[in-house]
């Protein structure tokens, strides 16, 4: 998946990004907006990633109807079952670990992912100082995959970089990916 996550972008210029993002990927990945529901559908999106502070699941449901992905950002057991409950299709869980996008956050570490996972069935994706070093972790504390900025954007070749954690994902998960094994050709919705 790739997010688009401009918070400062008025809508008509986020739009006209994610109509490049959505070539540029070309098919070969999910694309979501960031908490602007209206972008994504003009966009033809996959679909939104909401903040914990956005438009609640259900209303963005109501709007955006079935064939949308929905993901919901999550700092807690309690928030991660207010978001199943209102219909989100996976969780975005964190912050794990500390990290400077989020700089005033306790980091939860894997734990969080671990009891979260527990009482919830839908994907869980962990963000938060992740990288290579640590993706494992995360992984097996019941994530289904990671999110992540930082070791990407910072690195000199952000593509290598992709790839490595690309591969260090690949090879922590037996048989492949989980959330790949569940989506759906004609819709964008995880399983």
């Amino acid at each position: 998946m790739v997010q688009l996550r401009e918070k400062d972008l008025p809508g008509g210029s986020l739009l006209e990004l994610a109509g490049e993002i959505k070539a540029a990927v070309a098919g070969r990945a999910l694309l979501l907006i960031n908490e602007r529901v209206d972008v994504a559908m003009a966009a033809g999106a996959s679909g939104v990633q909401l903040g914990e502070e956005a438009l609640p699941t259900a209303t963005a449901r109501d709007i955006l109807g079935e064939e949308f992905l929905i993901g919901r950002s999550v700092h807690s057991v309690a928030g991660a079952g207010e978001a199943m409950t209102q219909g989100a299709d996976f969780l975005v869980v964190g912050t794990i670990y500390s990290t400077r996008s989020h700089p005033g956050a306790t980091p939860a570490g894997p734990e969080l992912v671990r009891q979260i996972s527990r009482r919830c069935n839908l994907p869980l994706i962990g963000i938060g100082g992740i990288n290579e070093g640590n993706l494992v972790d995360v992984l097996a504390a019941g994530a289904a995959g990671i999110a992540v900025i930082t070791s990407i954007l910072d690195a000199a070749d952000p593509e290598a970089a992709a790839r490595r954690l690309k591969q260090a994902m690949l090879q922590a998960w037996p048989g492949g990916s989980p959330v790949m094994q569940g989506e759906t050709s004609g819709g964008s919705r995880v399983g």
